[in-house]
């Protein structure tokens, strides 16, 4: 009896939990039947946190998290209705009379504050002296949109908040090695890193000289000087500190980077030359003295230290600046003899050129890695199956040229049927610069390696005169 009575006791109490359990299920269904109408369970009391209730910001991280708030929902009452967030912060003992609000909006439950923009609300909004220590409070409040609405207030919070003062965003570098020189009002422009804050760099030409840097075109201060050694800076901002300046020893083309959060510098010379664009000025240039109008050189494609003007040139005198600038007081290249030159220091009263004798057409090549300038005014051959030394280009014919114009040159002689054109020396290297046919009246200067290859052509066997102007390209071909 006993064995039976547990037994039935055990079934009746599983018949019940199946029951309950049915039970249970057919109010879930019914619920959920109910045009989606249900009731919310209640949330505890609206509460707020930070990520950190101490923070130095740091520029260096100034893209990176300063500070999260975050809150809980809070509660809507069962009411079903939605809930918007306001985010409050001002400076501790100001009761938030003057704080920063953020309407958040519904369903969002956080807010985050970049080290730059918590140390510009700091530093500006709540006028905290940059660099000084103040307290932070926040606090959000929650509106329940009912009719009438409702709302809770977390408690505030408070946060300590080291500020930075933000180091300049611009910079130039002045001095007797820069480009500009010591002029504040034309200091050169330092080119800010895209994602490292603080760092600048400048890549260019400088002089043999000495060089600092200036935050503000047209101001000697503050600046940043040369503090220990070499690869160190320090800030300056008063003429009583000392103004230590780094040093260029040979002029070149470097690299200077300059990090104003750490206080360092490297500079890198590269393996260039000191500008990558010359010009040519003077009584002997077409353009004359015409400086903003001088004619560029053309940098060498395999040998950037080259730079070659191709032109004519007419009995006078001539320099290469190194800008188009109206103002004469800028480095220029000027003349030591007829085959060196030097670099001339803008401003410096020394004004040594080259001289022309005769009009013609000249090659100048200058050097800038050994100071050299070769001066050769151009000669002009004649070659080609129609002359008597046909494709022989070693033993090409000269042209004479005229007595008073360098530019002209003639040929008087027999020419058979056949072709020719004119290269401009006797190399037997065929990939050099020549002049070549437009038309029976017109010629036009190939470029050494061009795969152009225009020839005049001879029909009638015979003396000829042949009469070729480098300067107006124009050709006279007579039969005698």
């Amino acid at each position: 009896m006993r064995t039976k009575n547990i037994f039935q006791k055990q079934m009746t109490r599983s018949f019940l939990n199946l029951w309950m359990s049915g039970l249970l299920l057919s109010v879930l269904l019914v619920s959920c039947g109910k045009d989606e109408e249900y009731i919310v369970e209640l949330a505890g009391d609206l509460k707020l946190a930070a990520s950190a209730e101490n923070i130095v910001l740091q520029q260096k991280f100034d893209q990176q998290n300063g500070l999260t708030v975050q809150w809980t929902t809070g509660t809507n009452n069962g009411s079903g209705a939605a809930i918007s967030y306001l985010l409050q912060m001002d400076k501790a003992g100001n009761n938030f009379a003057s704080a920063q609000s953020f309407n958040i909006g519904k369903a969002v439950y956080e807010k985050s504050f970049s080290v730059a923009e918590l140390n510009q609300r700091m530093t500006e909004d709540f006028g905290v002296t940059p660099g000084d220590t103040a307290v932070l409070e926040i606090k959000v409040t929650a509106t329940v949109l009912t009719t009438p609405e409702t709302t809770q207030v977390t408690d505030v919070k408070l946060v300590t908040v080291v500020t930075y003062e933000p180091v300049s965003t611009t910079l130039f570098i002045i001095g007797s090695a820069s480009p500009n020189g010591w002029s504040a009002d034309d200091a050169i422009a330092l080119e800010p890193h895209a994602t490292i804050p603080g760092v600048f760099e400048f890549k260019g030409a400088l002089g043999a000289g000495e060089f600092k840097f200036i935050t503000t075109r047209g101001q000697f201060l503050p600046s940043y000087n040369k503090g220990a050694n070499s690869t160190s800076l320090v800030y300056r901002t008063d003429d009583a500190q000392p103004d230590d300046k780094f040093e260029i020893a040979e002029g070149a083309v470097y690299k200077i980077v300059a990090d104003l959060l750490n206080l360092t510098i490297s500079v890198t010379k590269y393996d260039l030359p000191v500008y990558d664009a010359l010009y040519i000025v003077g009584s002997a240039s077409p353009n004359g003295w015409d400086i903003t109008n001088s004619i560029q050189l053309e940098q060498d494609e395999g040998n950037p230290f080259l730079f070659r003007y191709i032109g004519v040139l007419h009995a006078g005198e001539f320099k290469f600046p190194v800008n188009r600038n109206g103002d004469w007081g800028q480095d220029m290249f000027m003349r030591e003899t007829d085959s060196t030159m030097y670099l001339h220091h803008g401003g410096d009263p020394d004004d040594n050129k080259w001289t022309i004798e005769k009009k013609g057409f000249y090659v100048l090549t200058l050097n800038l890695s050994d100071l050299s300038i070769d001066i050769h005014r151009e000669e002009l051959y004649i070659v080609g199956s129609a002359t008597p030394i046909e494709w022989d280009i070693t033993n090409s014919i000269q042209l004479v040229e005229d007595n008073e114009d360098g530019c002209i040159f003639t040929y008087e002689g027999p020419m058979v049927a056949g072709e020719f054109k004119f290269p401009v020396n006797r190399r037997s290297d065929w990939g050099q610069d020549m002049y070549m046919r437009v038309s029976d009246t017109e010629m036009y200067r190939h470029k050494g390696g061009d795969p152009d290859d225009n020839k005049w052509n001879i029909t009638n066997a015979g003396n000829y005169r042949i009469v070729a102007n480098l300067e107006t390209l124009a050709i006279s071909i007579q039969q005698r």
